[in-house]
């Protein structure tokens, strides 16, 4: 798959579920400021960015007067349009040295 994908593309194949975009939007709606969050193997999405560049997401979430259920859904919206991002995957060298006697 493209590095490019939406989360809403990468939901339509079937590589995010249901559960996956809610935890999202949980984590989101918990703290706000996250920015690289697991999405779906391999994929991040960054929380932060996708809400704050989504208009209507970022005033309902940042209104303390927004139903719950409004703003569950406006960073929903947002989570689901963002583009999904390749995890970088660390890589450890094997160790080389024998460990220090104690």
């Amino acid at each position: 798959m493209a590095a490019s994908l939406t989360v809403g593309d990468l939901f339509k194949a079937k590589a995010v579920t249901d559960e996956q975009v809610n935890a999202a939007v949980e984590r989101y709606l918990a703290a706000p400021e996250t920015s690289a969050h697991p999405i779906a193997e391999g994929y991040t999405v960054d929380l932060a960015a996708a809400v704050a560049g989504h208009g209507w997401a970022s005033r309902a979430a940042a209104n303390p007067r927004t139903h719950p259920l409004l703003k569950r859904a406006a960073v929903q919206t947002a989570i689901l349009l963002a583009r999904a991002r390749k995890a970088r995957t660390v890589s450890r060298k094997p160790r080389t040295d024998p460990p220090a006697p104690r």
